[in-house]
């Protein structure tokens, strides 16, 4: 009997996805059936966004898993109807790698002191040499596999990592505190703070009023993770005052960011739209076909959801 695969994505994601996550199934030799419509009671298996029409999943009685196309799980991870196991995307060749230039791209951008060079129309020559990346502390608040992969490469850099999760974690070569009182010792000595948290919460305003205060005079922000991570107004108010220098984000609360919002027009703030990291459908499939091999092998499923936890 071949195994059943619901895609459960918008119609642009089937033209990307369709033809490698074909080739990731045949070369795992599964027998199988793959589109985006079949009938509820006979799917083993979907392959989840979660703007899909599929947002109840009681009909699906033969379900064995959903397969998130995403990193970001919390637009289903509280949806009631969804019992079964719920894996998140974790694809190290195109999200993780992503992830890790864009943030170590910015990064070095605000430790270099690159944009007063790159936009100087007075032509103003101001010598003034940035420290070394040994001088300039850093710290990753969210240890996951994007924040872990990104700590670990700037380490590698030379920068000092500081990492912060909200449970326990170890990575090699990072100090990594928990806590109340070890989010403030991080954002007491960071000079740049970025932000992979999942948005649960109890991550929402992680950054606030209070612990924007106790950042340096004159650090930096780096938010690819999640927009609801950072209380704006907060944000802007420091950004105003000086103590914080610059806010380089990725990712809002409203998305695409309206046209009228303030970060557009604060001379503090570079905007990006959501393009920190892109999971890349070829090595993205071959990940969830990877769960789905594990699945029909009776082997635990990879990167599943914590449901209490929320990520």
């Amino acid at each position: 009997m071949p195994v059943n695969i619901l895609f459960a994505a918008r119609t642009v994601r089937w033209v990307e996805y369709e033809a490698p996550l074909r080739a990731a199934l045949d070369a795992v030799g599964l027998d199988y059936v793959l589109d985006v419509d079949l009938p509820p009671e006979t799917v083993d298996y979907i392959v989840y966004a979660p703007n899909s029409k599929v947002q109840d999943f009681t009909p699906y009685t033969r379900l064995k898993a959903v397969l998130n196309l995403w990193a970001g799980v919390e637009d289903a991870v509280n949806n009631p109807t969804l019992k079964v196991p719920f894996a998140r995307m974790v694809d190290d060749a195109g999200l993780t790698q992503g992830m890790v230039e864009w943030v170590t791209g910015h990064v070095l951008r605000h430790h270099l002191g690159m944009d007063a060079h790159i936009v100087n129309p007075n032509h103003d020559w101001i010598a003034d040499a940035p420290p070394v990346a040994a001088d300039r502390p850093v710290g990753i608040l969210g240890l996951g596999e994007l924040g872990s992969a990104c700590g670990q490469a700037l380490q590698q850099l030379g920068f000092p990592v500081t990492g912060w999760a909200r449970s326990p974690k170890t990575v090699e070569g990072i100090p990594c505190l928990t806590g109340p009182d070890g989010l403030r010792e991080v954002l007491r000595q960071s000079q740049i703070v970025v932000l992979l948290l999942p948005s649960t919460p109890s991550t929402e305003n992680t950054l606030n009023a209070e612990t924007l205060a106790l950042m340096p005079k004159g650090a930096f922000v780096v938010n690819p993770g999640r927009g609801p991570l950072i209380d704006d107004d907060a944000l802007l108010a420091a950004l105003d005052s000086g103590h914080i220098a610059h806010a380089t984000l990725d990712v809002f609360r409203t998305e695409p960011l309206p046209k009228d919002h303030p970060y557009w027009s604060h001379p503090r703030v570079t905007v990006t739209p959501h393009i920190a990291s892109e999971t890349r459908a070829p090595s993205a499939s071959r990940a969830i076909v990877e769960n789905i091999r594990r699945g029909e092998a009776g082997e635990p499923f990879l990167y599943l959801v914590d449901r209490d936890a929320g990520y």
